[in-house]
């Protein structure tokens, strides 16, 4: 569990806060080509000219501090998950019934996520809505629903603002929503290619100033040790010769001796793939999210003061849909955790940066989470388990890995150590042990063991759950800052991308156009992507 102890214990709670400063647009719907083409034409009228005036009253402020925005994205993070964090964080700490957690405190409205391609979505065209302000299909990353490449608030803030820009995520810095804010591909499995374009390989140049996270073995020669390119090129070298950038860390000490002065652009990489769950993060081996946060935070606003010129940060609590995925409340719970301390963060750091706003969504919930199960045909108590919880030590995932990789086990190992221990749970039924220890013969994989010994806990705490996928609930939708009074109530996700265009007087046809017409962008057809690839299962 996370000890950051930055956590809000308030005693009332304002679902819609007022700005601590002074204080729109349309959604997408897939229609048929010709109305696309009319609609996109008025659209683009209109557009430009909010982005005109945006422009002009953002500039004709000469005194105002430069204006910087923080957008957060809790990966599969849905309005049951933010109870169950709050409730389980008030009865373990022994706190009054009205305590909230830091992302109650900025509560404004929803977000509706349905993709151009399915009402239950996907990250990549989750993230695609956030960054490009259009929907499209599940798997796109940075295209629109053609596959035509969209200009992203990201790269319209480096090239038409020349702010700094930074990604920080627990997930691979690949992964579809970090890419789809820096890359451009028809799918979002393409990760080699997404490294390419993070680095500088890429139409527009470098737009990427910082990135922390995981997924170093993208960007490492197939021929070494831990690298999973297709190809021998080593991006990380690449990456300091050819695109310019000063720094690339691997390592926890190398984290810690960066500084507000660090030079730009830098990466750290602190995992060959997704960085590890909270629940089983090693402190001296990985930084947190709070803390690459901070970090982050310190070294953008030192350099985009410097240069006047502000910046923007995408976040991403990454795992909270992963754990969701395997429908692992310990893992999940503690992801959750970890994102509230990252919030606090980051709103201190909007309290003391005037020009700053934070944005905190979902792409789409994970899990179909419920806090409440029936468990017998009897009619259910109203109740549920925490404490169940609690005694959990290590993530199913981590269990599962490890289970596996016993070449050969003590009768007792899998019922002490594996349940008893780490999972805390002494009932456990033969049936549910007989599971585990046969699961050589029963030819079970890594997944199916991560998903028995999750249901073993879910079931003991009274926690449910519809579906190891998506759903297509409304998600929350969080802001703090300025002008943040304007996503109060529900609003498409693409209302989000346009909230941060206005806000930054950005200009995203202008980046399509010139995506368009510097790059020679490959459908998913001629890399032999067929339908049920690109429309089947995607986290």
């Amino acid at each position: 569990m996370s000890t950051t102890p930055i956590r809000n214990n308030q005693s009332s709670y304002d679902a819609i806060p007022s700005d601590p400063e002074s204080q729109g647009a349309n959604g997408h719907r897939k229609a048929s080509k010709r109305t696309r083409v009319v609609l996109s034409t008025a659209l683009g009228v209109i557009a430009v000219a909010a982005i005109t005036v945006a422009s002009v009253y953002y500039w004709t402020a000469p005194d105002a501090p430069p204006r910087n925005v923080i957008m957060m994205v809790s990966d599969g993070f849905g309005p049951a998950s933010e109870t169950f964090a709050r409730q389980y964080y008030a009865w373990d700490n022994e706190l009054p019934y009205k305590t909230i957690l830091p992302l109650d405190s900025i509560h404004v409205g929803q977000s509706r996520t349905q993709s151009s391609s399915s009402l239950v979505t996907d990250s990549a065209a989750g993230a695609t809505a956030f960054s490009c302000g259009l929907k499209s299909y599940n798997g796109a990353i940075g295209v629109d629903p053609e596959e035509t490449p969209c200009g992203t608030v990201l790269e319209s803030a480096k090239i038409h603002q020349n702010m700094l820009t930074g990604l920080v995520v627990t997930s691979r810095v690949t992964h579809a929503t970090p890419a789809a804010f820096s890359a451009h591909v028809a799918w979002r499995d393409w990760e080699n290619d997404i490294a390419l374009q993070q680095i500088g390989e890429n139409p527009l140049g470098r737009t990427v100033d910082l990135m922390f996270g995981g997924g170093r073995c993208q960007f490492l020669t197939n021929q070494t040790v831990g690298g999973c390119r297709l190809d021998t090129r080593d991006l990380l070298t690449e990456a300091k010769t050819t695109y310019g950038w000063k720094t690339v860390l691997d390592s926890r000490q190398a984290f810690d001796a960066l500084t507000d002065e660090s030079e730009l652009p830098l990466m750290g990489l602190y995992a060959p793939s997704h960085m590890s769950y909270n629940i089983d993060r090693d402190p001296a081996i990985e930084p947190s999210l709070a803390e690459m946060s901070s970090k982050a935070l310190g070294i953008l606003s030192k350099a985009s003061k410097q240069q006047n010129t502000g910046f923007f940060l995408l976040i991403e609590g990454s795992r909270i849909d992963m754990a969701a995925h395997t429908n692992d409340p310990a893992a999940h719970l503690q992801e959750i955790l970890a994102y509230q301390d990252t919030i606090q963060i980051v709103k201190d750091f909007v309290d003391a940066n005037p020009g700053t706003v934070v944005v905190s969504t979902s792409d789409h919930e994970t899990g179909g989470f419920t806090l409440g199960r029936q468990t017998t045909p009897d009619y259910p108590e109203y109740k549920w388990e925490p404490a169940v919880i609690k005694r959990v030590k290590r993530s199913a995932e981590s269990l599962a890995r490890q289970l596996i990789a016993q070449k050969s086990f003590k009768p007792d190992y899998i019922k002490d150590y594996i349940i008893k221990e780490s999972l805390g749970i002494t009932d456990a039924t033969d049936s549910e042990i007989a599971y585990l220890e046969k699961w050589q013969e029963k030819n079970l994989t890594s997944s199916n063991i991560e998903e028995h010994l999750a249901n073993m806990v879910s079931v003991r705490a009274l926690i449910g759950w519809t579906t190891h996928g998506h759903t297509a609930v409304d998600v929350n939708l969080y802001a703090y800052g300025p002008e943040s009074d304007k996503l109060r109530g529900t609003h498409e996700n693409t209302d989000i991308g346009d909230f941060i265009s206005e806000y930054l007087g950005l200009d995203l046809a202008a980046i399509t156009s010139q995506l368009k017409s510097k790059l020679s962008f490959t459908a998913s057809k001629s890399k032999n992507v067929g339908e049920n690839m690109r429309y089947g299962h995607s986290m």
